[in-house]
C-alpha cells in the first residue's frame, strides 16, 4: 500500500493567500527540490502552523498528497532566522534571494547543493543583518552554476543581472536591492 503522507525539510520562498483562511506556499525543499502546497486555516488567529510557515524560516513539513497540490497538515520551525524580520535591510537581501530561487529552481526537482546554499546565505544574512553585494554577487554566481545555467561572461554586477534576467525573461523585483545601500 502507498503512503499518501510524507515529511520534508524546507525553506518559505513565497506565500499566496487563499480564500479567508488558507494560504498557497511555495516551498524549496531540501530532498523534493521546489514546490506548492495548501495550507488550510493558516490565516486563523488560533492557528498552530502559522508561526512556522512564514517567510524564510526552515521548517520541517508533513504533508498529504493531493491531486494538484498536496495539503500541509502539520509544521515545526527548525529556523526561523529573526533578525530578517527586525531589520529592512535584512529583509531586502532574504528577498532578493528567495525571489531568485523561486524563479530559477524547477518544480520538483531535487537541488540538495542549492538548497544549502540558500540555507546558508540566509544564515549569513540573520548573523550580519544585512548582506554585501559581494555576498548577494556570489550567491547568485553559485546558484547559477549548481542549476546549471552557467555565469555571464563579464564580471560586473549589471552583468550578472542582465544574464538572470535573459533565463527568466522578466525583470526582477527585487533588483534595487542595492540602490539605497
Amino acid at each position: 500500500m502507498r503512503t499518501r503522507s510524507y515529511k520534508t525539510e524546507g525553506i518559505i520562498l513565497h506565500r499566496v493567500n487563499l480564500g479567508e483562511a488558507d494560504r498557497m506556499l511555495t516551498i524549496l525543499t531540501k530532498h523534493m527540490g521546489k514546490m506548492r502546497c495548501i495550507a488550510k486555516g493558516v490565516r486563523k488567529p488560533t492557528s498552530r502552523k502559522s508561526a512556522s510557515v512564514e517567510l524564510f524560516n526552515r521548517t520541517s513539513l508533513f504533508l498529504i498528497k493531493g491531486r494538484n497540490l498536496d495539503l500541509l497538515t502539520q509544521s515545526e520551525t527548525i529556523e526561523n532566522f529573526p533578525q530578517l524580520r527586525t531589520s529592512l535591510k535584512a529583509a531586502k537581501a532574504a528577498y532578493h534571494v528567495a525571489e531568485l530561487v523561486s524563479l530559477l529552481t524547477a518544480e520538483n526537482q531535487e537541488n540538495a547543493k542549492a538548497y544549502a546554499s540558500l540555507s546558508v546565505i540566509l544564515r549569513t544574512i540573520n548573523d550580519q543583518g544585512h548582506a554585501t553585494r559581494g555576498q548577494i554577487a556570489d550567491f547568485e554566481k553559485e546558484l547559477l552554476i549548481e542549476l546549471g545555467f552557467g555565469s555571464p561572461k563579464q564580471k560586473s554586477y549589471a552583468a550578472l543581472t542582465q544574464f538572470i534576467e535573459s533565463i527568466i525573461e522578466r525583470r526582477l523585483k527585487s533588483v534595487q536591492i542595492f540602490r539605497d545601500v
